[in-house]
């Protein structure tokens, strides 16, 4: 069996943590999803990336606890340091990531949502949270470090040291889930998929927005001289491509434009 299922849906490539009943991961599951991300990285045809879980009640609830007990931990160190090689080679493959969450997201499985550049979620899907220090440990799979990024570093710190769980709903508030989609259980992927569909052509030019993730991802971790260099470097390779050339074309026609992602 798969641990983790792909398939396509025109440009759009969907990665399915498959591990019932709540999609825990393992290194055998990184392992996959790690070719997968390679996989869609060197495929010109995929333009988005879309995550999510199998069934209906979890996207992930993190790692496989029963395998962390019965490791030692010289496995778990690598274990951790592979799995954090995976998610920063999925925030770093420059094509638009969508988590689409539809049950409960917590632990390792938050870590993952955060590695993606957009989270949805199915309305009433469940909890999200990081609640490693229940565990005596520490949100090991970037959650420290992401989570800061996105909420700020004195909330970061309340939500992680109390453990504290919260609603999908709570998590649009907090700014980690972009969009919730009303949507029933059985519904709800086909509507995800839906919302990723804006982000491929020839709606939208794939290329440019993949970019934009790249020059945002990288530039937030550098200087603004560095980030504004990378800027203009990825906007000139946007210039030399045919998206570019399209949309300047289209604006000045007063037309629609029909891009490609090239």
């Amino acid at each position: 069996m798969a641990l983790v299922n792909a398939s396509r849906d025109g440009g759009i490539a969907l990665f399915e943590l498959n591990a019932p009943p709540a999609n825990t991961y393992s290194y055998e599951m990184m392992r996959e999803l790690d070719a997968h991300v390679l996989e869609a990285r060197f495929d010109p045809g995929v333009h988005v990336i879309v995550l999510t879980g199998a069934g209906d009640k979890f996207f992930c609830a993190g790692a496989d606890i029963k395998m962390l007990e019965g490791a030692d931990p010289y496995f778990k160190y690598n274990f951790c340091l592979h799995a954090n090689e995976t998610l920063c080679r999925l925030e770093q493959t420059p094509k638009l990531v969508i988590a689409a969450v539809n049950g409960h997201c917590v632990g390792g499985g938050l870590e993952i949502a955060l590695a993606c550049d957009l989270r949805v979620a199915r309305a009433g899907a469940g909890k999200m949270g990081l609640p490693e220090v229940s565990l005596g440990v520490l949100p090991g799979t970037g959650g420290t470090q992401r989570l800061a990024r996105a909420v700020g570093r004195a909330k970061a710190i309340e939500l992680m040291a109390e453990g504290t769980t919260f609603s999908v709903e709570e998590a649009k508030g907090l700014g980690l889930v972009n969009a919730i989609i009303d949507a029933a259980p059985g519904e709800f992927r086909a509507k995800a998929l839906e919302y990723a569909r804006r982000f491929v052509p020839p709606a939208k030019a794939s290329r440019a927005v993949g970019f934009i993730k790249r020059a945002v991802t990288t530039g937030l971790e550098v200087g603004l001289e560095q980030g504004l260099a990378l800027e203009r470097e990825l906007q000139q390779r946007l210039f030399e491509g045919q998206d570019a050339k399209e949309g300047l074309a289209a604006y000045n026609s007063r037309r629609p434009p029909s891009f490609t992602g090239k």
